[in-house]
């Protein structure tokens, strides 16, 4: 694996009972990029990403990250390797207020996740590091809000920051779009892209228009197979693609 490149699968495949969901993948993602998984509904992309995130074992073929083959490790392996899914594994406590909620996931990192029994004042130490990634998501006039009161677009904001809490070397994104108001999405695209400055990003969209103004390299599946592979530009103008895909308006 080139040192440019910071997860490869080769062959990756997944039957359910003779049923072949996932054939023969093989993904390149490149560092500090953004990376889309799309294709239309039956496409295997739910399968793949599980299989990439440890939340399904392959039946067939191999995943490395940074070098290192993960294809057999457990989600918790690879999280602290700094392989992170967010939106499923950060969990939003609603009862809790945002600085409280990126302070259960710093207290993770550190180790500490479980010590409730701590103070109140011998975390008041992450209340700043919590605070700064409240920020830098878009949520400084929120840091006291109860996370079960923030508006959706808002709850996902808090999301990525609890993600970022756990300091990660690449996110994979589940569908970050999802269920988001329509003023909503530029600001999650955005903040996605600020995220990506140093980090590399792989997620599984339906929103075609945040693919296209986000993504460096595009993946599109059919019946659990890449169909082909490119920047946005290309794989638009793919005839095979606008017949599977583009025309279909399915996500």
């Amino acid at each position: 694996m080139s040192d440019d490149v910071i997860l490869a699968t080769e062959g990756l495949t997944k039957e359910f009972r003779g049923f072949v969901a996932v054939r023969d993948v093989s993904l390149r993602v490149r560092r500090h990029t953004i990376h889309a998984l799309i294709g239309p509904n039956g496409a295997g992309k739910t399968t793949c990403f599980n299989l990439l995130t440890k939340f399904l074992v392959p039946t067939r073929g191999s995943i490395h990250y940074n070098g290192r083959d993960i294809t057999r490790a457990a989600p918790a392996q690879i999280a602290r390797m700094g392989l992170v899914r967010s939106f499923q594994i950060s969990a939003v406590f609603p009862h809790l207020s945002v600085r409280e909620n990126i302070r259960v996931a710093l207290q993770r990192k550190l180790g500490t996740a479980f010590h409730f029994w701590r103070s109140e004042s011998s975390l008041d130490q992450l209340n700043d590091r919590a605070d700064q990634l409240a920020d830098e998501v878009g949520l400084s006039e929120y840091h006291g809000a109860t996370a079960g009161e923030l508006p959706y677009g808002r709850k996902r904001a808090l999301e990525i920051a609890t993600t970022l809490a756990l300091e990660p070397e690449m996110l994979l994104l589940d569908e970050p779009m999802a269920g988001l108001a329509h003023g909503d999405i530029p600001r999650i695209a955005e903040l996605i892209k600020r995220v990506a400055t140093n980090r590399t990003v792989l997620m599984v969209e339906h929103n075609m228009k945040v693919v296209a103004d986000i993504s460096d390299t595009i993946t599109v599946l059919q019946r659990g197979e890449v169909l082909t592979e490119g920047p946005y530009a290309s794989v638009a103008e793919d005839p095979r693609v606008k017949e599977a895909y583009m025309g279909t308006g399915h996500g």
